[in-house]
């Protein structure tokens, strides 16, 4: 029942027969597409494109454009400027019951009164198929929810993950070119959201159907995605796999917005090449800097992620960059300590300690020296930094 596809990274994956042409074009092609409402730009110029059997993520904030850009694809709002196309056919005009996508929102509407089998087999018998064919789909897609020995039950008898994979099940059955999920873990508590991540994952990977996946949690989006396109008021800021995004940020957003991040103001004494001399804390060090991306004189923001911060009692060697702080607070969460630092001059430092490590004097109102690698820091270009506002606003704005 299986064949064997490449996927845009070259490696093969294990898809359905049912799954369509296996070539690695895009199947979902965005152009220059922005959205408008009066005079409210809520997608400014989306410019890419997703590939066949990709597990694609939309991560920002509320209200940075994710949801619109998701609804746009599914057919839900028209574009105001620009193409959307899929499987290289233009859509931006088709009404949504005649686009090969199906979505899945965060609240599932199953069909209460049916059973599982039924509210998957829902599709293909609204579109006719013959008997034979929905026993068929219908059975291949239970055992890949796992949910095959729960058939008979209705959704009320269900958990909230069971219940999510019916949802799942009936969107997949009809064979769409892709799925797109809006925030469909939400509603879930912590442990089951955790556990349907990897069940989200490898479902996809079993289909090889392209998932389209709107967040606002860091987490779920490194966790799942092949790639991570970050969102910030209407325009993408990054598109890359998450170790891309998350060691290599595009901008200061998107180290403020993915994980935890030191971000420092620093002055650019020189630069020449792959190296910048910065004044960091009135201490001057050399950082990693990409080819033209600071010139002396500039103001930039260096980013250390608190992972790689040492606390130390003495001075750091030569091979460290190291400034003088002052321990303010200790918070023990399990594998790591964190350690909430202030430097001499007022900048609030984080570092990750591993629980297990011997710091005896490490106590509020000591001084230590917070140090890192020379290469563990990242020198951006001045921009906003992501603030609690950005990651607090009402989760039931749609835009």
């Amino acid at each position: 029942m299986r064949t064997c596809a490449s996927g845009e990274n070259g490696a093969r994956r294990d898809v359905p027969a049912w799954g369509g042409d296996t070539t690695a074009d895009d199947v979902i092609k965005l152009e220059q597409v922005s959205k408008r409402f009066g005079q409210f730009v809520a997608v400014h110029e989306a410019d890419f494109g997703i590939g066949r059997g990709e597990f694609f993520a939309m991560l920002g904030p509320s209200g940075c454009g994710k949801t619109t850009t998701l609804r746009m694809i599914a057919g839900f709002e028209a574009p105001s400027e620009g193409v959307i196309r899929l499987e290289g056919r233009d859509v931006s005009k088709v009404p949504p019951y005649k686009r090969n996508v199906n979505t899945v929102f965060q609240h599932y509407a199953l069909f209460p009164n049916m059973s599982v089998w039924d509210n998957v087999a829902f599709g293909p018998r609204s579109q006719k198929v013959a008997g034979d064919e929905i026993k068929r789909r219908v059975g291949e897609l239970l055992e890949i929810v796992r949910l095959t020995d729960f058939s008979h039950r209705k959704p009320s008898q269900l958990s909230g993950g069971q219940q999510q994979r019916v949802a799942l099940a009936r969107a997949l059955v009809n064979y769409p070119s892709a799925l797109l999920l809006d925030e469909p873990l939400a509603a879930l508590d912590l442990k089951l959201r955790q556990a349907m991540q990897l069940e989200l994952k490898r479902i996809q990977r079993e289909v090889g159907i392209t998932f389209v996946f709107v967040t606002h949690d860091q987490e779920e989006a490194l966790t799942m995605s092949d790639r991570i396109a970050v969102m910030n008021e209407g325009r993408v800021e990054q598109i890359g796999a998450p170790r891309d995004i998350y060691d290599e940020p595009a901008s200061v957003f998107v180290a403020g917005f993915i994980g935890d991040a030191n971000l420092y103001q620093v002055s650019v004494l020189d630069a020449a090449g792959e190296v910048a001399t910065v004044d960091i804390c009135g201490e001057r060090v050399a950082v990693p800097s990409a080819d033209d991306a600071a010139r002396p004189g500039d103001q930039a923001t260096l980013m250390v992620r608190p992972e790689r911060v040492r606390v130390m009692m003495g001075h750091p060697d030569n091979g460290h960059v190291g400034l003088s702080c002052t321990v303010k607070d200790l918070v023990f969460q399990g594998p790591v300590v964190r350690v909430a630092l202030t430097t001499r001059d007022g900048n609030e430092t984080v570092a990750h300690v591993g629980a297990d490590e011997q710091l005896p004097l490490l106590r509020p109102g000591e001084v230590v020296w917070a140090g890192w690698e020379r290469d563990a820091a990242r020198l951006l270009p001045v921009g906003r930094v992501v603030t609690a506002e950005d990651l607090d606003r009402p989760t039931g704005e749609v835009i």
